[in-house]
């Protein structure tokens, strides 16, 4: 028995968008990081790129569970002393760039390294509904219809 090891030549790389209307954040983003690694594939190699490209849609509908919205916390630092700044989910969501927040959560759900870098170059992710990779032919996967629990009504 031998270990596979996938090449180059054998990852085959699919275009997937995600409805992020009304499906819980962490849920989604566990999702997404899976897809990302390629971890939902038979011939997964933890060092090859063997995710697939993954859109993701209307993440500014997200939805949180608990008081999340309202209470979970962004943090940075702008590097002069006292230059720590936050701001809320909430503020965030119905700010400029409201993408962030799905971004964070599938960057969090991923581990660190050079890999998770050129990985995270594959996710494209959308504030409203429309984006332009329609010539990729993408597959649509309903994360809402999975499990009843990826979704929640506001």
């Amino acid at each position: 028995m031998k270990t596979y090891s996938a090449k180059p030549a054998d990852i085959e790389k699919k275009w997937i968008v995600i409805d992020a209307e009304g499906v819980v954040l962490g849920r989604l983003a566990s999702i997404v990081a899976t897809r990302l690694r390629g971890k939902h594939k038979a011939t997964f190699t933890p060092h090859m790129d063997m995710g697939d490209n993954v859109i993701v849609i209307n993440a500014e509908k997200v939805q949180m569970t608990g008081n999340k919205r309202a209470e979970k916390t962004y943090y940075w630092h702008t590097g002069y002393p006292g230059g720590i700044k936050s701001r809320t989910a909430k503020q965030i969501l119905e700010g400029k760039h409201p993408h962030r927040v799905v971004e964070k959560a599938v960057q969090r759900m991923m581990p660190g390294g050079p890999l998770t870098r050129r990985q995270l170059s594959n996710l494209r992710i959308y504030a409203g509904t429309e984006h332009p990779h329609a010539a990729q032919n993408p597959e649509v996967l309903d994360v809402a219809a999975m499990n009843p629990k990826n979704t929640r009504s506001a």
